[in-house]
């Protein structure tokens, strides 16, 4: 899914920026994944790295060559007004206290016509251990995301889901999950190691995410793993 994912980010900058040495910044990029795919299809573009975590940081620069890498906190963003032509946000903000303060911060350092590249977990009812593990604070409805985008002064498009169908059994393991919400601690990072243990590359999956992203271009999803959507400045 994670690849899925940052295809799909690629395609959006790909088809959104008119410039070639466009000024995209992604927010939350210690895995260096995204960088490397953006880098390559936007070979002329000016790719920023950012994260809150020094140490992903610290090894990522150390493999990683001609990207600036920025340590800051999103709702406290160092970055000059109107300087970016495009964020990319996979999986971040749910990590955010204040994920408001982040969206503002979002949209006041995009140039106007800007666009943000946004992905969520998706679902609050499905809230459980792995989410507090991971210290997510939520999980989102597509609906309350995209509304909080609109208030900051977004403009919001293609909103859709990723993991359409994948989402019946995650969903199913994700509510039996939320029964050890209130275990102890050592239980609960017991059940999500285990978890991730059995988390790996399927080729059915791959089918299955294929075929989604096929049909994603025609129809949107009204359920899944993931919110996402693009976010215009205006």
């Amino acid at each position: 899914m994670d690849r899925a994912s940052r295809k799909r980010a690629v395609d959006v900058l790909q088809r959104r920026i008119s410039s070639p040495t466009a000024v995209i910044l992604e927010v939350g990029c210690s895995s260096g994944y995204f960088l490397r795919d953006v880098r390559q299809a936007l070979p002329e573009a000016l790719v920023i790295g950012a994260d809150y975590v020094y140490g992903p940081l610290e090894r990522l620069a150390g493999a990683t060559s001609g990207v600036p890498l920025l340590q800051f906190d999103l709702t406290a963003c160092p970055l000059e007004d109107a300087c970016v032509d495009a964020v990319v946000a996979l999986n971040v903000l749910e990590h955010i206290p204040d994920d408001s303060a982040a969206i503002g911060q979002i949209h006041r350092i995009l140039k106007p016509g800007g666009v943000a590249v946004i992905e969520l977990p998706a679902g609050p009812s499905l809230y459980d251990v792995y989410d507090k593990m991971l210290m997510h604070y939520r999980r989102y409805s597509l609906h309350d995301a995209t509304d909080a985008f609109r208030r900051a002064g977004f403009r919001v498009e293609h909103p859709s889901h990723l993991g359409f169908l994948l989402y019946p059994p995650f969903a199913v393991v994700k509510l039996r999950n939320k029964r050890h919400l209130h275990d102890p601690e050592e239980r609960q990072r017991a059940i999500v190691a285990k978890s991730i243990q059995r988390t790996g590359r399927s080729p059915l999956m791959q089918m299955a995410m294929n075929l989604e992203m096929a049909v994603g271009r025609f129809v949107r999803y009204p359920v899944g793993i993931r919110c996402v959507f693009e976010a215009i400045k205006v």
